[in-house]
């Protein structure tokens, strides 16, 4: 790019939750699955719907729509897990995202990201910004921060 900016992009993978689209970064994401009912967990947060067994390894399900604060909707035929990595202090772990739709893989150049508004006094830190692209929003999330609460952290 030789428009004069940093030219700085990354490659987001964007789903629909309660028709709004979101982005995680591509390079966190491990994989998409279709949607299957979890085993529950007692006295997990609301929001953490259960684990499944993904290949040997445990791996517990949150619903980005009730994360948000969102509603609860009945999983329906379109839902998707997109299972990313988490960073913590105590090393890596993997976790499944519940999304209403999966959408596509966006570049966002660093330039469209937007701070997303302070409103009614309360901010958001599980956004890194809201990305403005030609014919959309796309609230650009910052996995780390919307998993904090999870627990497991030993």
């Amino acid at each position: 790019m030789s428009d004069g900016s940093s030219g700085a992009e990354a490659q987001s993978l964007t789903f629909v939750v309660d028709e709004r689209e979101f982005g995680v970064d591509i390079l966190r994401v491990q994989e998409i699955r279709t949607w299957s009912p979890p085993m529950p967990i007692p006295w997990a947060p609301t929001w953490v719907k259960g684990v499944i067994n993904l290949r040997g390894d445990i791996v517990p399900l949150v619903d980005v729509r009730e994360r948000l604060g969102l509603a609860p909707r009945t999983p329906g035929e379109f839902t998707g897990v997109v299972v990313v990595r988490n960073r913590r202090a105590e090393g890596e772990r993997v976790v499944g995202l519940i999304v209403d739709a999966m959408s596509d893989v966006v570049s966002i150049p660093d330039e469209v990201v937007k701070p997303a508004p302070d409103v009614g006094g309360s901010h958001d830190r599980s956004s890194r910004g809201i990305a403005v692209l030609q014919d959309k929003l796309v609230t650009v999330l910052d996995v780390d921060a919307l998993l904090e609460g999870l627990g497991g952290d030993r």
